[in-house]
Parts: C-alpha cells; structure tokens; sequence
C-alpha cells in the first residue's frame, strides 16, 4: 500500500491493522496528525514502513517491535518525541532504521548491534539522545552508515569502531562526544583505519581536544578510500601532519574553527582531487602552502583569521576550478600579482586585513563573474582602477581602510548588479560621480573620510543614504539631509540656528558611524562566520506598515492581484511615494504559512543576484504577515508561455534560460552555503521591464548547512517538476533543482507541461524528448517556434533543439549523482549562445 503527496492531513485509522498480508506501507509526506496507531504491530508481513515528512504527535508505539519480517523503518521528520522502545531493537531483521529530525531522547542500549545483526544503516541524527555510543557497536558487521550528529550523546568515542569492516559513513558531528582524556591524541581515528571502505568521517563540534594522530594518515586503506574528513570546531591542537597528503582521494577537508598551530605542510599539494579546503580560524604560521597551486578541481580555499605571512600566491590565478578565496585577518605581506587575476571565473575575493601594498592593476576588471570583492584593511596605494566597471556582477565591494587616492571612476556607474559599497578611510578626491545614481540596487554607500568635494548627487539610491555616508569630507555640497554646506551661499537669516547645525549634527552623524562601523567590525572579525555577512533588504529598510500596504493595494482590491500560491495571495502596491511593490500576503489560516513567512525570510536575508527578485522590505505581527518585492511588470513565464497574446522567440527562450540557471549557479555554488530552491517552476520566474529573468519564491527553500550535501524534507514542491528522490525519500539537494531545471528545460522549446494530458501511463515528458531525440526531434518543438522558420533554417535549428534536449536529460537522470551540475549547465549553454547574436 503506498500513498503519497496527498493532499490534506487526517489521522491513520487504527483499522490498519486489520491487513494482515500487507509488505509495504508508504504515507510519506501527507501532513498526517494524530498518532502513530499501536494497530499497525499486528501486521505481521510487513517488510517496509515509510511514515516519514508528517506532522505526528506523541512516541513510537512498542509495538512496532512485534513486526518480525520488518526490514526497512522510516520515522524521520514526523514530530515524534519520548524514547525509542526498546522493543524496535529486538527485530532482528532490521536493516535500516530511519529516526532523523524528531525529539527523541533516551539512549542507545548497550547491546543494540547484538540485536539488530543485520543493521545496514543507522539514521538517528536532529534528535536529543543521550548517553554514550556502545561499545558493542562493533558487533554489528554490516553496517555501512553511522548517522548520530546533532544529538546530545556524550563519553569517550568507542575505538571499537574499527571492528566495522564494511563502514562507509559515520557522522559524529555536534554532540558532546570526547576524546580518552588519558591519550593526547585522537587514537579512535586510527582504529578506523581498519575500515577499508570508509569514505566519510565528520567528527567536528565535539569537545574532542586532541592531536591528529599520523598513525591515522598512514594507512592504505583510508588513504584510496577516505572523500571527506570534517573536523571543524572540536579544539584540535597541534600541527596538521605531512601524513596528510597520502589521502590521494580527499575532496573536501575541513579542520575550521580549532587550535592549530604551526605551517601547513608542503604535501598539502598531494591532494590533487581536494575540492574544499577549509583551515580558517585557527593558528596557522607561516606562508601559504604553494602545493595548493597543484589542486587543478579546487572550489574553495578558506584559510582566514590565522596568523599566516608572506606573500600572495601569484599561482592561484592558475586554478580554473577557483570561485571563492578567502585570506582575510593574516598578516600577508606582498603586492597583487596581476596574475592574481587570471581566473575570470572566481566568485568571491576576501583578502581584508593583512598589509597587502601596492596598486591594485587594471588586470582586476578582466574577473568578469566576480560578485563579491574585500580589500579593505590593507595598505594598498594608487588609484582606483577604471576596469572596475566592467563588473557586472559585481554585488559587494570594499576598499575602505588603505591609502587608496585619485577620484572615483566615472566607471562605478557599469557597476549594475552593486548592492554594498566602502571607500571610507582612504585619500579619494574630486566629486562623486552621477553616474552612480544609476546603481539601482545600492543599499549601502561608506564614503566617509576622503578628500571629497562638489555636490553630493541626489538622484537614484541617494534619496535613501544618511549623512553618515559622508562625513569627513569638508568640502562636499548639498540638500540639507546630508549634513552639508549648500551648494548655492546664501544669507542665513538664523545664524545661532546654524551654528548649533554647523556642530552638533556632523558631531550627530559621526556617532552613528562610528556606532555602525563598531557593529561591521563585530560581525566581520568576530569568532563565527567566514565571510562578510551584509543584512538584507529587510533590515536594511524601514518595515512598511500594514496601514501603508492597505492603502498601497486599495484594500487588496481584486484589481490589484497579480496571483496566488499555497500560502497566499500577491498583490500589486504603489505607495504614497509613487513606488510601485509587489506584495505578498500570507493566509495565517494556512498551515506552515508562517514557516514559509520565515523561510523565505531568511532565505532572502543574504543572497543577491541580478536574476533572483529582490527584497524591498516586510511587514510581519502577530496577525499579519508580508514581504514586499520588487515589482515584475512583465509577469511570469507561464503566462507568456501558455497566453495567445505573448510570444517568445528562440533568442528570448535560450537568455530566459540563461538567466535562470545563473540564479541556480549562484545559490548552489557561489553563496557562503548551498541553497536549493525546491519550487522551480515556470510562474516562479518572472520579468522585469527589460525581459530579464529574475527567479523568485523561496517559501520552501532549503540552505544546506556547510558541510551538508542533502537534508530530508517534508515540505512539497509542485508535481511534475519535483527529482523522483523529492517525492520517494524526501532527499533535498542541490541536484533535486538541476532535475527541476531540466524538466523547465523541456518545456520552454517545447510548449508542453510535465503534467500535460498527453503524457499518461508510461509515457512522461522526459520518455517522449529521448525517444524524439534522434530522427523526429522538431516534431516536439513548440509550433509557434517551427511556423516561424524555413526549411534551411529547421535543418540548422534542429541541431540546436538536439543540443538542447541532450542537455535537459542530462539534469534530468534518475539517479542524483548521474546529473551535470548548473555550473557545467551555464558554461554551455553560454557557449551556444552567440549562435544567435
């Protein structure tokens, strides 16, 4: 019996338990309430429970331990709480027992492999259970997955984990496990070189307290099967050894946040797979390790708030695999190499506060992808290079804090996708360009204490900045917001008046730099957090009122509605200031509407991009809920895709989709974690008045915390464009986006819905592109594509359509791990794209 994604709640009938043949039972995800019925122990053949994603109350009824024949349990994300009964470790014939994000509590009993002999894998994370890890685990000889973090379990980790041969994963992270308090090193690491198949060990957040033992790098086994070691965050001390450049098969190392000291090791450079090198937050002396030029397929490379020195690395520009290199608080020494700069593809630079020197060259504008720049806090000279304006994607900049001089580029206004930026505290003259009234998107503007002068521009996001944007600069003019002279002299008719001005409010604006700076400084050199964190606009702007948006949206007249979704309804608003919003309103009425509220919330808090819909601002009490969005005057693409008054041709369909997949790159690959969006679909991309595709709808997005590849859910996406592992499992990735991505893929060239009448049974829109794929490829075409064409031009367009849908099955593999990644998707779909310029 298997339901799912049903629609609606209700409880499960206690007359469930009057099937006594039934194998397989499936509700997941169905927002069912209630609690689990004790009934369901009476069936006796049952081999698979999958409950998982519901909204349960109360415990695990004792008597699932009567299910003899059970083999597979899923109670994940179901709200349960109390302990797990003691009964379910009696079925000997469990295989895999699924607990993850509940409450429960209790702990593990002493003998649990003993009784469950045939135990693959163990799910018990996002709990609160207590108590040590047994020591008779070892017994259980075939499990392959330890999953146990997030709990509160404590003692000594067992070294008798070694004794599990077939052991691929363990995940110890965020308990309070310790180290034996008699041994200065992590000797557990070493039992677990006895694991021939171990690819993943993630030990960090514990109070662990030790040294890496060498012993534990000089295995043959782990070192051709150890992928990813985590080992943030649980005081290890010491030196990282020269040993660990034996794990030839290391993706990902993380060893942030602890009590390192020394130098990295030169065989650092042996890792030549490492994808994800994180190191910042510890103690680290010395240079940085040139072997690092050697890792070709490097993404990150975090070696922040160390104590390194020396010089800069001119290699790293090598490194075409490189988006995100963060070096900032150390002590670097050196110029910028102007070959710093030859990876045009790197995403984020952080190299603030060390004593970096010297201009910083033309070469910079050449990194046209760079969306996020921090060279403030160094002493580097010269002027401000005019090539700066060539990055368009540019969304933070800082150069505050050096000896920077000349004047601010005409060039800042190219400066489109610019949201923050900091010129404060260096030697910059002549005046502000106006062509920076054209940075629609700046919220946060720093010139503070330069040399400038002339008048202050009024125009564009300079209605919105304060006087503390400026102060320092004597010889700036303008409106009396600024706290400035006025550009014109005139006779002041009230001298004591101005006087009091003249002194008391730049005294003003200076306290509230200085207060803002104090907060920047906080959340930018404190203890947690690896890069820059700019607030949102929400925190940014001042909340809307409810009073204001009633008025805004003629009290949410009928006329001013621009949709609906699950949780609410959209409203077109246009404010007393001629401003013109779009503005969503939650139905509270709604289950989870509030948690959409705050997902979406706090999924749009950080993330800016030229091609996601920005924030404006929100309006949330106890009984109303809003955020209000910049408005897309052109709607969405369902509409100009399934409307007979909009067309749209192939030069359009291919940018639109452009566009969306550099919004996906972004989140899955250019943002401080991994989100996934988890609803794309054609009426969650909408356009703005130039046509741009901005991607929008985040109420049931997922950030993936940083080590995280994947979390389980139980909230839906929309049929038809969900991955096969979304529905089944409840499995969220980044890859379930790619899946959604390809499916939108299909149907922007083809003008069919997934959920089109015409694919019934068997046949689904991925079968009906792969079988077309071949000999009748422009038979799946949308019509109002093919009738614009001749016959010269069907022949040349087919190729594309093949490359096209070749393309969109690759995101659209079965299995995950099969699929290409939006990166690889936007590189080649940007290289077809000049065919048709």
């Amino acid at each position: 019996m298997e339901f799912t994604l049903l629609a609606g709640g209700g409880t499960i009938p206690e007359e469930i338990g009057n099937a006594p043949a039934l194998q397989v039972l499936t509700l997941r995800q169905n927002s069912l309430v209630g609690t689990i019925p004790p009934s369901l122990g009476n069936l006796s053949n049952l081999e698979m429970i999958d409950l998982g994603g519901n909204n349960f109350q109360g415990s695990i009824p004792t008597e699932l331990g009567h299910l003899s024949n059970l083999q597979e349990l899923y109670l994940s994300f179901d709200n349960l709480s109390g302990e797990i009964p003691t009964s379910i470790f009696n079925i000997s014939t469990l295989q895999v027992l699924v607990l993850t994000g509940n409450s429960l509590s209790g702990g593990l009993p002493t003998d649990m492999a003993v009784r469950l002999p045939n135990l693959r894998g163990l799910f018990l994370g996002s709990n609160q259970l207590t108590g040590p890890i047994p020591s008779s685990i070892s017994n259980g000889s075939v499990l392959r997955t330890i999953d146990l973090f997030n709990n509160l379990f404590s003692g000594n980790i067992p070294m008798s984990l070694g004794n599990l041969l077939q052991l691929q994963t363990i995940n110890l992270e965020g308990n309070q496990l310790t180290n034996d308090p008699t041994k200065t090193e992590l000797e557990f690491l070493t039992a677990l070189t006895n694991c021939p198949s171990l690819n993943t060990i993630q030990i960090g957040y514990n109070p662990l307290d030790g040294v890496l033992p060498r012993s534990f790098m000089t295995s043959g086994n782990l070192s051709a099967s150890l992928g990813k070691f985590h080992a943030s965050g649980c005081g290890l001390k010491g030196v990282i050894p020269t040993e660990i450049g034996n794990f030839s098969n290391l993706y990902w190392l993380s060893l942030a946040g602890n009590n390192l000291t020394g130098q990295f090791p030169d065989t650092i450079g042996n890792l030549r797979i490492l994808q994800r090198f994180r190191a910042n937050d510890n103690g680290i002396e010395g240079g940085i390790p040139s072997g690092l030029c050697n890792l070709e397929g490097l993404y990150e490379l975090n070696l922040s708030k160390n104590k390194l020195s020396g010089e800069l690395l001119s290699c790293l520009g090598n490194i075409s695999s490189l988006r995100e290199i963060y070096l900032d608080s150390n002590s670097l020494a050196s110029s910028l190499p102007a070959s710093f700069w030859r990876n045009k593809d790197v995403l984020v630079v952080n190299l603030s506060s060390n004593f970096l020197y010297g201009a910083l060259g033309q070469e910079i504008g050449s990194v046209v992808g760079l969306r996020e720049l921090y060279l403030g806090w160094n002493n580097f000279s010269g002027e401000i290079p005019t090539s700066i304006g060539g990055l368009q994607e540019l969304v933070n900049l800082s150069l505050s804090m050096n000896m920077l001089d000349g004047s601010i580029p005409e060039e800042f206004g190219d400066l489109v996708s610019l949201e923050y930026l900091d010129l404060s505290h260096n030697n910059i003259s002549g005046i502000i360009p106006t062509s920076m009234e054209k940075l629609r998107h700046l919220v946060y503007l720093n010139l503070s204490f330069n040399e400038l002068s002339g008048e202050i521009p009024n125009g564009g996001p300079f209605q919105n900045f304060s006087a503390a944007s400026f102060i320092g600069n004597n010889a700036l003019c303008g409106v009396s917001r600024f706290n400035v002279m006025a550009c014109k002299t005139t006779e002041s008719r009230k001298p004591t008046r101005n006087r009091v001005l003249k002194y008391v409010l730049p005294f003003c604006a200076l306290l509230v730099l200085i207060i803002g700076l104090s907060t920047w400084i906080l959340i930018r050199f404190g203890k947690k957090g690896n890069m820059i964190q700019i607030e949102s606009g929400i925190a940014l702007r001042q909340r809307i009122s409810y009073v204001e948006i009633l008025k805004g949206t003629e009290d949410f007249a009928a006329d001013n509605l621009l949709g609906s979704g699950s949780f609410g309804k959209v409203y077109k608003g246009t404010f007393l200031d001629g401003a013109v919003a779009a503005i969503k309103v939650f139905n509270l009425d709604v289950q989870d509407a509030i948690k959409s509220f705050d997902t979406e919330c706090e999924a749009m808090r950080n993330i800016r991009h030229r091609n996601l819909v920005k924030v404006i601002s929100s309006c949330s009490n106890v009984d109303f809920k809003a955020i209000i969005f910049e408005y897309m005057p052109k709607g969405n693409l369902e509409n100009w895709l399934y409307s007979e008054n909009n067309w749209m041709d192939m030069k359009q369909r291919l940018g639109i989709m452009i566009d969306v997949a550099s919004a996906l790159e972004y989140l899955h690959h250019g943002y401080s974690s991994p989100m996934v969006h988890c609803d794309l679909k054609p009426s969650n991309i909408l356009f703005d008045e130039d046509m741009v595709a901005h991607l929008g709808d985040f109420g049931i997005a997922k950030l993936l915390g940083g080590e995280e590849i994947k979390v389980q859910t139980k909230t839906l996406g929309t049929l038809g464009y969900m991955a096969p592992e979304y529905g089944s499992e409840g499995i969220v990735s980044t890859m379930a986006d790619v899946y959604s991505y390809g499916i939108l893929l299909m149907e922007i060239f083809t003008g069919k819905k997934p959920t089109d009448d015409k694919f019934t049974g068997d046949l689904t829109m991925k079968k009906w592109v792969s079988e077309s794929l071949q000999d009748e490829i422009m038979e799946i075409i949308d019509d109002k594509l093919v009738t614009m064409m001749n016959e010269e031009e069907l022949d040349t367009k087919s190729k594309f359509f093949r490359f096209v849908m070749t393309l969109a099955l690759e995101c659209t593999d079965d299995l995950p791990e099969n699929r290409i990644d939006m990166i690889n998707v936007l590189v080649r779909l940007k290289k077809i794209q000049p065919q048709f310029h």
